[in-house]
């Protein structure tokens, strides 16, 4: 087995927990956000379309340098078309990953801001690191989000209070 099938496996398993939220926004309330110093919910969305994206930008190349690299992405203002971004981000990032040697899938990476290297590590741990966990992580505020609001949860990784008989 290559060291992409399990990340594949695995990007798959926890997309498709994303998907089942993103599916659950309230299109009324995009532009709506706990609390001042917080994300909009849209932009929440949005943010775990990024990181999908981020995954095939750490497949593709050796360093990201967050200084020249534009990283916004366009605000939908239709969960619809959250969820088309997502999905487009998702198909384009498992055929990359697909096709990832082992020796390159442990090659470095870093992520620098100019000259300054922000870290350094082997592309598996980027993977692991700045993005699955941190879909995990933006996820969870999702669903406190989503709950906020009162939208059933959907499950996560177990029945939540809203699906349990």
């Amino acid at each position: 087995m290559s060291l992409s099938q399990p990340f594949w496996m695995e990007l798959q398993q926890e997309s498709a927990t994303t998907r089942r939220l993103l599916e659950r926004l309230p299109g009324s309330a995009l532009s709506w956000k706990p609390h001042e110093k917080s994300m909009t919910m849209g932009h929440l969305a949005i943010h775990l379309v990024q990181l999908v994206k981020w995954l095939n930008s750490i497949l593709l190349r050796d360093e990201f340098d967050v200084a020249t690299n534009d990283l916004k992405m366009p605000e939908p203002d239709n969960v619809a078309g959250i969820l088309e971004l997502f999905d487009q981000a998702l198909a384009a990032t498992g055929e990359t990953l697909k096709q990832q040697p082992d020796d390159r899938l442990l090659a470095l990476w870093r992520m620098k801001m100019g000259e300054q290297v922000l870290f350094e590590m082997p592309r598996t741990s980027a993977i692991r690191t700045a993005i699955l966990n941190h879909m995990i992580h933006h996820r969870g505020q999702l669903s406190v989000y989503l709950r906020l609001q009162n939208v059933p949860l959907p499950p996560i990784y177990g029945p939540t209070a809203d699906e349990a008989s």
